[in-house]
């Protein structure tokens, strides 16, 4: 039976926390964290692994605390201009079983009071993997179209981030795939509502989500000589 994992309590702490983020107020508030957000973030995980190991058995949802699926809540601050300290945000990405050794795509889950979101893909691939990205898609144009251009794929997915406003390298500005071939990153998904995130229908509707960008991440795979 379906359950609900988050509730309003996780987007007041959420909330909250982007008003206070300051290193005093999340440790007086830490318990919160752990009872509304962590926790109930490490038992979804847990709950998708074996839909996640259906999609794709080189993929992983992994609940450990520490060096699994979810995002730790501390900012790395070393080169940002903005210095809070927190993420006011909770967010998963369920990665491949290599992806220790190569940058490979992913699904991801993120919660954020009015602006939670799944999809998956690869965001901000390095200039290396971009150019094999582009070149492949340039080479394999119909898979392409079967990943990103089919009908379930444009009623439910948008592509995240910019394009390049002018073709890339090596492209010429007629080619039919051009303003694919100008995204800077390969990741699309879809809103969440705040009623779905705090509902026993946020894992079946995750589930759907990963089932239909899956062709998305394949393609991604196969570009980048990873396994499906």
């Amino acid at each position: 039976m379906e359950r609900a994992y988050f509730s309003a309590a996780t987007f007041r702490f959420l909330g909250d926390l982007r008003a206070n983020n300051t290193r005093e107020w999340f440790q007086a508030h830490k318990d919160d964290y752990e009872r509304h957000v962590r926790e109930p973030m490490l038992a979804l995980i847990t709950d998708l692994q074996p839909a996640v190991a259906s999609i794709s058995a080189h993929y992983r949802a992994d609940p450990r605390k520490m060096g699994g699926s979810m995002f730790r809540v501390q900012r790395d601050t070393r080169f940002a201009h903005n210095k809070a300290p927190y993420k006011p945000w909770g967010g998963a990405r369920l990665f491949h079983e290599r992806r220790r050794e190569v940058q490979a795509p992913s699904f991801y889950l993120h919660i954020e009071p009015e602006s939670s979101f799944a999809g998956g893909g690869l965001w901000h691939p390095e200039s290396a993997n971009l150019k094999r990205i582009r070149e492949f898609i340039a080479n394999n144009p119909a898979a392409w179209q079967r990943a990103a251009h089919s009908e379930a794929f444009q009623r439910h997915f948008g592509f995240w981030g910019e394009r390049l406003k002018r073709p890339p390298r090596g492209f010429e500005p007629d080619h039919p795939l051009i303003e694919d071939l100008k995204l800077k990153n390969f990741a699309a998904g879809q809103d969440i509502t705040d009623a779905v995130v705090c509902s026993a229908e946020l894992r079946p509707v995750l589930i759907d989500t990963f089932q239909r960008i899956a062709p998305l991440v394949d393609y991604l795979c196969a570009a980048l000589d990873l396994e499906f």
